[in-house]
């Protein structure tokens, strides 16, 4: 049986963070670190995509980095689905689907990945917490070659909106799909918010 690769998105800017968001601490680890752990027990290969801050967010590599395969995309600045491109060109040829999430998105449960990667055949896998779409997303081959043509500037949404009648949808309660730590508001909440959960415990 053939692997589910996984693409992580590591590329951006992280503007509003003010500093690498792959490099945050989350749990004792990076985000990226952190990431590549629980996505190498579900999927091979598992790759990242880098671009900005390529070489700093490389050379602070632990342990957990030894697994994955790193890709820079030089063309990040354009937006999010060059980076995309840049990371489903990598991905193994016999590949019939693939997992990808965003490095902003630190703390999705293992059951919730496993559910994804193991869901049954459809174009699209989301995962939903309280009627929200998250991510890890799963892509079918035919949704990954419609990504690959399209021209920058144009959104990846524009593909998922395609398959969204037969979309399969993956209701969760698991609240870490739609985690967005964009900025350091959302950082600082989210851990407060684990500081509780380890105290309720």
């Amino acid at each position: 049986m053939n692997q589910t690769p996984a693409i992580i998105l590591a590329a951006g800017e992280s503007r509003r963070m003010g500093t690498p968001k792959a490099l945050l601490q989350f749990r004792g680890r990076t985000f990226l670190e952190g990431l590549i752990a629980r996505f190498e027990t579900h999927c091979d290969p598992v790759i990242v995509v880098l671009g900005h801050d390529a070489e700093l967010i490389r050379s602070a590599a632990g342990v957990p980095y030894a697994s994955a395969r790193f890709v820079v995309n030089p063309n990040y600045a354009l937006g999010m689905l060059t980076s995309l491109q840049c990371g489903l060109r990598a991905l193994p040829e016999h590949a019939a689907h693939a997992v990808f999430t965003l490095v902003d998105h630190p703390d999705p449960a293992d059951a919730t990945i496993a559910a994804v990667v193991n869901a049954p055949p459809a174009p699209v896998v989301i995962p939903r917490f309280a009627g929200r779409k998250g991510h890890p997303v799963r892509l079918s081959r035919r949704v990954i070659e419609e990504l690959l043509v399209l021209p920058p500037g144009d959104k990846p949404t524009d593909v998922l909106y395609r398959h969204v009648a037969a979309t399969r949808f993956l209701d969760t309660g698991d609240a870490g799909v739609v985690d967005d730590i964009d900025d350091r508001a959302a950082y600082h909440d989210l851990l407060g918010r684990d500081r509780k959960g380890a105290v309720a415990e």
